[in-house]
Formats: C-alpha cells, structure tokens, sequence
C-alpha cells in the first residue's frame, strides 16, 4: 500500500481498502456479571461464587463487571475537558500519529482517540476535515491537520489545558474506536402521521318525522 504525506507532518488515510480483519466483538462479553460471594467452609477454607450454600455466612463482594470507579480529574483540567474536548484521529502505520499521541499523553491531554481503518471511517474523516489525512486533531471546534507539535501546543494552551501533566494516578485512557462506529440497529418506524385515517362507515342521516320509513337518502 502506498504511503503518502501531506504538507504538515500527515499521512494520507488509505484511497482503497482491501478485506477487514474482523476483531473480537463486544457483544461476546455479558453486559453483567452476577454478584460475587465469599465464604469459608468447615475447614476454614475460602472460597468464592454467585450462589453460597443454603445456610452458610457469605460476605458480598462487588461484582466482576463492575468498573473500579475512576479517579477525578483536577477541577482546572476537567474544565478544560468540558469546554475543549480533544479528538485525535489516527490510522496504523503512522510516525506522525505516533509523534501525535506522544505530544498528548506527554502533556496529560485526555483525548479520544477515533482510528481510520475502513472506507466508511476514512469517509466519515473527509466529512469532517474535507481531507484524507492524519493524524487530525480536535480541540474543541479547531481543527489541525497533519502534526504540528508547536501549533497542536498553542491551541491546547489557548483552551486551558495545562502545560504540564495533571492526571491523577491511576488514570486510564479509553481505548480508541472506530471513525466511524457500527449504526447501532434502527428503532421501528413511527406510525405516519400524515396517514389518512381509517375510513368510517357512513352514519345514517336522521330522519325527519315526515319521511317514509322505507325512503333513503
């Protein structure tokens, strides 16, 4: 596949695409886990399940799908995020996407990652920038292309993000998703409100006293 780079430091998002390698899906993993239990036998010997037996002391623990919650951002830092989001669009195989990432995560920027790997993504790329290049990046409504270390540092300051990392310990980036995310499945449609009614039977018209009882109108 041919590379090509653009003016800034970017590489162009690829113009044909070849077969998808299909990755494990989420939707294997349960949406919840049962809750975990904890207990000691006769024995004294500890053991762990969703079901203790009849009679027996358990202690809950929390269950194994629950996420450990995260640790909050410091308040100037969370603002930042808030009023500033940060997108970075990548593509594998990408020194300027790597320098990029680096620059970020090098300064404490929590980002969401969005990589161009398929057809769809790299349109949902040109929607966006008018161009098949990355690594983009997002700042609020700015947008840069290609790596420019000094102006990508110019326009996180000018949004308020710290010059030096803030990011409490323990912080974990979200893994990166696709440009463009799988359509999740349409809702039924809505009954057309425009439908012209069922139609109704005539009513009989009333009958005025004078009128023959076998006489219709």
């Amino acid at each position: 596949m041919r590379r090509a780079h653009g003016r800034h430091g970017g590489r162009r998002a690829p113009a044909a695409l070849g077969l998808l390698c299909a990755c494990a899906s989420a939707a294997s993993v349960p949406a919840a886990a049962a809750q975990v239990y904890t207990w000691k036998d006769a024995q004294g010997v500890t053991h762990y399940g969703d079901a203790p037996p009849a009679g027996q002391q358990a202690r809950a623990l929390r269950a194994a799908s629950e996420p450990a919650a995260a640790p909050a951002l410091p308040y100037a830092l969370a603002r930042a995020v808030q009023d500033f989001p940060v997108v970075l669009y990548t593509s594998s195989r990408c020194d300027a996407c790597d320098q990029g990432r680096a620059l970020l995560r090098g300064r404490g920027i929590p980002f969401s990652e969005r990589t161009v790997g398929t057809r769809a993504d790299e349109q949902a790329l040109r929607r966006l920038s008018g161009k098949s290049e990355v690594p983009l990046l997002l700042v609020g409504r700015q947008k840069i292309a290609g790596f420019q270390a000094a102006a990508w540092d110019e326009a996180l300051t000018a949004a308020a993000y710290p010059r030096a990392s803030l990011l409490p310990p323990g912080y974990r980036q979200a893994p990166p998703q696709p440009a463009a995310p799988t359509a999740a499945s349409e809702a039924p449609a809505a009954p057309d409100a425009q439908a012209a009614p069922p139609e109704r039977p005539p009513e009989p018209r009333r009958r005025d006293d004078d009128t023959p009882p076998d006489f219709q109108f």
